[in-house]
């Protein structure tokens, strides 16, 4: 998936989608270590998984979607990653 050039960013995220032939979207999100500690890698980890929860219906269907956190979105605000998931798929273009 990695090497199909499918990646689009924005200061805070990384986004690469692939479409997955099934009518479920399928996500994940990754943290590195560069991050933070365990606490933080979480905390931005949820702040991620809440922001697809909440626009996960303006997404198109039959994706798998790989969320790379960076290490600007520590100490951002739920909104602020909210607006960055949601620029960053209007970028792929997969936004209802």
């Amino acid at each position: 998936m990695y090497d199909a050039n499918v990646s689009r960013a924005n200061r805070y995220l990384v986004m690469y989608i692939a479409k997955n032939g099934t009518e479920q979207n399928r996500i994940g999100i990754v943290t590195s270590k560069k991050i933070g500690n365990s606490v933080v890698r979480h905390r931005v980890r949820r702040l991620i998984r809440e922001s697809l929860r909440q626009s996960g219906a303006r997404f198109n269907t039959g994706l798998d979607v790989i969320v790379i956190a960076r290490r600007t979105c520590v100490g951002r605000t739920q909104a602020e990653i909210t607006e960055a998931v949601l620029h960053v798929a209007g970028l792929h273009g997969i936004t209802i």
